[in-house]
Formats: C-alpha cells, structure tokens, sequence
C-alpha cells in the first residue's frame, strides 16, 4: 500500500484542519487504496467555502469555484479542494438542478455513486464509511450509495459507470443496483455522447469485460447510444479487453451494410482515422494471397498497427470475421517483411511529380497519383531499385 501520494497531500488538510474546517480525502484514491491498486491522483473534500479555501491557502485557481471547486498548488502540485456539498433536483436524468454547500461529510458522501466510492479518509489514514463501502470492496460488489432507483434516475450515466467499475474490477453487481440499471437503461438516450465514449474507452480496456459486455447488451444499452443503435450489438463478442477503437472496427467490419457515422461518436479526427486504418487492415487481411500482395499489406497500414490487430485473432474468429492464415500472417512473418521494406513511405521515392511531368510530357491530372502508386508498388515488389536512373528506365517503359 503506498502513501506517499497522500504524504504529499497532506499538508492541505492539515492547513485546513489547524483553520478549524474538515478534510478528507474521498472516492476513487481511497478505493484503489484500500484495493492496493495503483493511485493517480486525489480528491479532497472539506467543510471549508471555496472563498476560505482562497483565503487560507497563498496560490489558488478558481477551476470550478461554482460547483466548490478550487485548485490549491502547493510545492508546485495541483491539488483539487471541494467543498462538501449537496444537490437538489435533477433536469434530463443528467445533471443537478442546483448544488449547495454544506458544513457536514455525511451529507457530501451520500449523494455518490456507489459505496466504494463514498469513503472518506482523514489525514491520519482513519476511515469513515458511513454505507458499508469497505465491506463491499472486500466481498467484490458494485452497490449504489442509497436507492438504486434514486441514483439512477438522478444521473444514468451512473449505469454505464457502474458497468466500467465492473469490467475493470471484475465485482458484482448488487441485486437492487442490477434491476435499478436494468429500469433506467432508457435514460442513458439523455446523455452526452462524448460522457459514454470516456466510460465505453475504459469499459473495453477492462480486465473483466466479458461480464460487463454481456450486461450492456442484456440490458440493451446500445439502442440508446447514437453510432451504436444502427447497429446489431447482439451478434458481437466481446471477452476480452480490446482498444476502443479496435472494437468500432471490428462492429463496422462484421456489420458493413449498416451506415454508422463515427461523427456521432463525437471523437476526434485523429481517432477517426486510426479507427479507418484498423478497419482497413480487417477487411484486407483475407485478400492476402501472394508474397506480393503480403509486402504490399505490411507497407501500406504499417507493422504496429498490423501486429495490433493479429494480437486479436482469437476475437477476429469468435466475430465470425474473415481471416487469413496464421501460418501466412503472423507476428513473425510480418516483422520480418517490415525488415526488408526497400522503403518506408512515399517520401522516399527517388522520384516525384515534377520528374514524371518532365518525363512524359504530359499535363498534370489523376494519371499522376496513379502512377505514383504504380511506382511504390514496384519498388515493394522488387520490380525496379528506389535509384533515380532506374525509376525514369521503368517509368519509360511501364507509365
């Protein structure tokens, strides 16, 4: 069990604690502590306002000073401070309607999500667990904080938490809070895409996703989720942890005739494209039928991205995905392509348009692009050397 995440942080509450308000540490780093799990960071609650927070500490920045948040840096770590608060009604199944502050732990922790997340510790490492949260770590279970039907109806996304929680934790999930999600699953239609695709990247990463995914598609949870709902999900396996990305590529490939739009995904251009490239190397994969065709593969979409998607095989056959040979397309034998490549993007190339317009006397147009890739095929394939002299003797005779 390591401490030092919270030695450093414990100046802060022992500031706060000699100005006479409360401090605790609470959530996730007091889960994955008593978990002995790996901290990344800290959360930090206190009865003190967020304009005594301020007041106390030398450098401060006000991140989130409406909701009580305020940023302490202190021996140049930034440390978030919340004031204990509560929340009235929730709008859309979404978001509270209003959030107050209050003076009293108890009444910070029971508006949480699930009891393990609802832990307090002080900064003497003393525990205060009002809803049985350590128990609960202990015998593996995701339990609501409260009514399942409560905090469900407050904010859904809760659901979609708590099935991450149990692909990357492998727990149960408690009776009341399984029906609570199985009734509420509609209300997920409300949220944000952008807050599901954060859960669903950590939800796929997971140790245990096998459980989790079965529940997802049991509760039907993708019929409301924009890109997913055109989609049959209940024809995908998914029993082992697998890149979000990956897992899009996968759908789209064995579903080709749906029209998914990866813009309703709201995710970045970057991931847009990576998720093209995996499922280009998918649909590829089977068409591989020569020496020829294998350096061309590998060149194209690159060893890391194809060593990635081989790592999936198993996956690749449970889905029910064409696929090639292992004894042709392994790990081994595509290292040992990559190896040989004569190069390694276009770039290279010892000859480029200018040269080619030069040569053929012609007027730039789509024929050029054409002959370009002609040119990088036959320099993969052996065809003809990557030295200029060689190129415009082939270019004469092949374009």
């Amino acid at each position: 069990m390591t401490k030092s995440i919270f030695e450093q942080a414990k100046p802060i509450l022992k500031t706060l604690q000699s100005n006479e308000y409360q401090a605790f540490f609470v959530g996730g780093s007091v889960r994955d502590f008593l978990m002995h799990k790996p901290i990344h960071d800290i959360d930090i609650t206190t009865s003190a306002m967020p304009e005594e927070i301020e007041a106390i500490f030398e450098k401060t920045i006000p991140i989130g000073r409406e909701h009580g948040t305020i940023n302490v840096v202190y021996n140049g770590e930034h440390y978030e401070v919340t004031t204990f608060r509560a929340e009235g009604d929730y709008e859309d199944h979404r978001r509270p309607n209003e959030v107050f502050f209050v003076r009293e732990l108890y009444e910070d922790v029971k508006r949480r999500d699930f009891t393990m997340n609802a832990i307090a510790m002080d900064a003497d490492y003393h525990i205060l667990d009002y809803f049985g949260g350590q128990q609960d770590i202990d015998h593996h279970i995701i339990r609501t904080v409260g009514n399942a039907h409560e905090r469900f109806n407050e904010d859904a996304l809760r659901i979609i938490r708590g099935l991450r929680f149990q692909a990357q934790l492998g727990f149960t999930i408690e009776k009341n809070t399984f029906h609570g999600m199985k009734s509420h699953i509609s209300d997920i239609k409300y949220l944000s895409i952008e807050r599901i695709v954060i859960e669903l990247k950590k939800l796929t990463s997971g140790r245990y996703i096998d459980r989790s995914f079965q529940n997802l598609q049991y509760f039907k949870a993708f019929n409301y989720i924009p890109f997913f709902k055109h989609y049959d999900l209940s024809q995908m396996i998914l029993d082992e942890s697998v890149p979000f990305s990956l897992f899009i590529a996968l759908l789209k490939v064995q579903q080709p005739n749906v029209k998914g739009h990866l813009n309703d995904l709201k995710i970045s251009n970057n991931e847009k494209k990576h998720i093209g490239k995996l499922e280009s190397i998918l649909t590829q994969l089977p068409n591989i039928k020569s020496k020829s065709d294998f350096k061309l593969f590998v060149y194209d979409y690159s060893q890391k991205d194809i060593l990635n998607v081989l790592t999936f095989t198993t996956l690749i056959v449970k889905n029910n995905l064409p696929n090639v040979s292992p004894l042709i397309v392994n790990a081994q034998s595509v290292k040992e392509i990559a190896n040989q490549l004569p190069i390694q993007s276009r770039k290279e190339i010892d000859i480029n348009g200018k040269d080619l317009l030069n040569l053929v006397n012609k007027p730039s147009g789509p024929w050029l692009k054409t002959a370009l890739r002609e040119i990088e095929c036959a320099i993969i394939d052996g065809d003809v050397q990557n030295i200029k002299p060689e190129l415009i003797k082939w270019v004469k005779t092949h374009v």
